[in-house]
């Protein structure tokens, strides 16, 4: 499975989001500690993953999905971590 970065600005006020939410939701993988940033593992390529998701982003929206790399970094909660470890390094608990 791959792991990629997702990130958005959605710009469009009082505009419901819930189903970019729930297709993120129901890869499957994700983690989602930062408001606009998911990591997504699946099995699908950034343009399949694109394809499911831009169905529910207006115009205006923006979205980046980039595979993720092993040299990581930042301040997390330790779950947070966890997931990564598992998840993109395959890393034991």
């Amino acid at each position: 499975m791959m792991v990629y970065v997702v990130s958005y600005d959605l710009r469009k006020p009082g505009q419901d989001y819930k189903g970019l939410f729930d297709e993120l939701q129901a890869s499957p993988s994700w983690w989602h500690y930062l408001e606009s940033t998911w990591l997504i593992a699946t099995s699908e390529s950034a343009n399949d993953l694109y394809n499911r998701l831009r169905m529910h982003l207006d115009r205006g929206d923006s979205i980046l999905i980039i595979q993720a790399g092993t040299d990581v970094q930042g301040w997390l909660p330790e779950a947070a971590w966890k997931w990564i470890h598992q998840n993109l390094l395959g890393l034991p608990e």
